[in-house]
């Protein structure tokens, strides 16, 4: 049962009151700070994902639901999740970092290249625009699916269509 309080914070927030950020930012931050910190052991990025948690807290208030969720258990989710989030990131991009430096990791005999892969972003250049995008942010700049929806601002579902969309449009290329 949610207190008076918490239903005075999501009535301002189902308002879009900004008066709802100072509540929740001195009734939680702390905490939420914690749950952070404990998934990304790293302060700096703990305060980055705390603030990314409370701008999605902003954005997507009109999504919360009081009867699925108490506003706390709706609030760790998010914090929980975009700590999970910014700790893949930073590891994915640390890997890229050490791939960049170490140069042999690309170095493949000529006779063992596949002369139809070499052609590939040709073929992908050949594809509607929407299918290009997100088939270059997946395999030629190494996003994750999620990477891609949030960098593209495209629904993580659509991200997942077009991949599927543009393979098949691909393999009819490649196995006519």
């Amino acid at each position: 049962m949610a207190t008076k309080f918490e239903e005075h914070i999501v009535s301002l927030l189902k308002e879009s009151d900004q008066r709802a950020m100072p509540l929740l930012y001195e009734n939680y931050s702390d905490t939420l700070y914690g749950v952070i910190y404990k998934v990304t052991k790293d302060q700096a990025m703990a305060e980055d994902a705390l603030q990314e948690t409370f701008i999605k807290i902003w954005r997507f208030a009109h999504k919360y639901d009081a009867s699925k969720a108490k506003l706390f258990t709706w609030l760790y989710r998010i914090a929980r999740n975009t700590a999970i989030d910014k700790l893949r990131s930073h590891n994915l991009k640390f890997e890229r970092e050490i791939q960049i430096n170490d140069s042999n990791v690309y170095k493949i005999p000529v006779m063992s290249l596949n002369q139809d892969a070499i052609d590939l972003k040709e073929h992908v250049a050949t594809l509607d625009t929407k299918y290009q995008i997100v088939l270059r942010a997946l395999f030629f700049e190494g996003m994750t699916q999620q990477e891609a929806s949030e960098e593209l601002d495209i629904p993580l579902g659509t991200v997942k269509s077009r991949l599927k969309i543009g393979l098949r449009e691909l393999r009819k290329i490649y196995d006519p």
